[in-house]
């Protein structure tokens, strides 16, 4: 029997069932755990303010750590960039659409907002390009699940809302007024769309069931974006972003670092072979960091070599 471990979110349990689907096609026995978390018990707190998104995986982790629990799925976007000793990341399985998706009351686009229009996010990625693009607008902190926001935006306080459309698509939600935003210009956050399926680094027997599940390509892109959130010394509240991709056979990446008012944005992008993902992406941070991303946002750029 694998014990698999998750937040009990409708979408957490969501993701959770595919991956022990896909287990079970193979044989497995899986049994799923609902932990409660954290950043469950405070929803209506600003994650930067309590600690950022690490408050939904730490519970998980203990339980991995502890035996209490063979396997966790989390969103990879949720792990700070460093894994507690003794865990390890062995499966990706293949990416959900990695990008951002405005809901609106009204069938808007993005340009089309009315000036003043308060849209809903607790996201500081997000809120900077928002701001970027269009200062005229308003962004508030909106917390809650999935279907929490949407309840919100549809009692009138915001104009939109941001949301993942990876989640969006698990969950089977098609909402009447919606605008994909392109991801080289809302570049996703790291790892967006991406599970990450933890376990314990010693157990062989689970990581061997674990093994069939990885997608490859998407296991290069979550590499190179990870290597980047290392090397540039963000945490999962710091207003920057990486996005990977293969296109003809190569990675290329887009990434940036914003000032949390988007006053200031630095944007890179680069490409480099499969075989250098996680090489590209400690690349275009230096990159970024050579051009002042360390004044535009506090950031704790890891030594070099370093970050793994």
């Amino acid at each position: 029997m694998i014990r698999l471990a998750t937040r009990g979110s409708t979408l957490a349990l969501a993701q959770a069932r595919a991956v022990a689907d896909a287990l079970t096609a193979r044989g497995a026995r899986v049994e799923i755990m609902a932990i409660r978390t954290e950043g469950d018990r405070r929803a209506e707190a600003r994650l930067a303010a309590i600690g950022g998104k690490g408050l939904f995986v730490r519970e998980i982790e203990q339980a991995l750590l502890r035996g209490d629990a063979d396997v966790a799925v989390h969103s990879l976007k949720d792990l700070p960039a460093e894994l507690p000793a003794g865990l390890t990341l062995p499966t990706f399985p293949e990416r959900e659409d990695p990008r951002d998706v405005l809901i609106t009351r009204e069938p808007w686009t993005f340009e089309e907002l009315p000036r003043g229009s308060v849209i809903g996010t607790s996201s500081p990625r997000r809120r900077a390009l928002v701001l970027a693009l269009r200062p005229d607008l308003v962004v508030t902190p909106i917390r809650g699940n999935v279907d929490t926001r949407l309840g919100k935006l549809a009692g009138g306080e915001w104009a939109g809302v941001l949301l993942a459309a990876a989640g969006l698509r698990r969950l089977g939600l098609t909402p009447r007024h919606a605008t994909t935003l392109a991801p080289d210009v809302f570049v996703p956050a790291i790892g967006q769309g991406v599970l990450a399926v933890q376990a314990r680094a010693a157990d062989a027997a689970t990581l061997a069931a674990l093994s069939p599940l990885d997608h490859a390509p998407t296991r290069v892109c979550a590499l190179a974006e990870r290597a980047f959130l290392a090397r540039l010394g963000a945490s999962c509240v710091t207003p920057m972003a990486a996005h990977a991709r293969h296109v003809n056979g190569r990675v290329v990446m887009d990434a940036v670092v914003a000032s949390e008012d988007g006053g200031r944005v630095l944007r890179e992008r680069s490409e480099a072979s499969p075989t250098e993902a996680e090489s590209l992406g400690r690349a275009m941070a230096d990159a970024l960091l050579a051009r002042g991303a360390a004044a535009v946002v506090a950031l704790r750029p890891a030594e070099v070599g370093g970050g793994r």
